[in-house]
């Protein structure tokens, strides 16, 4: 999800461009990362923020799963990356997005049911979350949804794309209200500021070259 860092040098960046087998493994390593934190927050019944966090919302409250939840909700932002971003982060985002769903519906079949401490959970899901989409966005990827919003206006502006992501996360973890007790939706909103800051103090314009 990143195209945001500092452009290297003329001459230099064909040597730090991330090769081909280090972005797909870096695809497959957030992906998974990201999968198996949003889990962990499926065992307390938590949300986070994000479209990963809405459609947990519309999970909770219907027949749908997640996985086909996540999908639905990010094409509405497929177009927007078009427009901002280009067609190559933009099937990148796809194909993480399209991973990251099929992986949610993988770890409850090979890990069953687990008893989780909520707040175990909800820390220790946002916190893998967080690093999944580190790793995502400097494979030039996302998750969709308000990460493309961020990172556009990151881009465009210099805002922090973790701190404008946890402006953003705050509708939907009051959104979580309807289906979630509070004290269920106030454990979720700490767990949406730990994912943010793990973003907002590991990325910056400028630090990560290896694009």
């Amino acid at each position: 999800m990143d195209t945001m860092t500092t452009p290297a040098r003329a001459g230099t960046d064909t040597a730090l461009r991330h090769s081909m087998p280090e972005d797909v493994l870096g695809m497959v390593t957030g992906t998974f990362t990201v999968s198996l934190g949003l889990f962990l927050l499926t065992t307390s019944g938590a949300v986070t923020g994000g479209t990963a966090g809405l459609a947990l919302l519309l999970s909770y409250a219907g027949p749908l799963s997640f996985s086909a939840l996540f999908l639905l909700v990010n094409v509405p932002f497929f177009a927007l990356a078009v427009w901002k971003k280009g067609w190559d982060f933009t099937l990148r985002t796809v194909v993480a997005v399209a991973l990251v769903s099929g992986l949610a519906a993988v770890h409850p079949l090979a890990l069953g049911a687990l008893t989780v401490h909520p707040l175990y959970a909800v820390l220790g899901g946002n916190l893998l979350a967080g690093v999944g989409l580190l790793i995502l966005f400097r494979h030039r990827a996302s998750l969709g949804g308000f990460n493309i919003l961020a990172l556009i206006l990151q881009e465009r502006l210099g805002w922090r794309a973790g701190y404008v992501q946890m402006a953003l996360d705050t509708t939907v973890i009051l959104g979580a209200l309807t289906v979630v007790e509070p004290a269920g939706v106030l454990l979720s909103a700490v767990g949406a500021v730990v994912l943010n800051l793990v973003v907002a103090l590991n990325h910056r314009p400028g630090r990560y070259l290896g694009v």
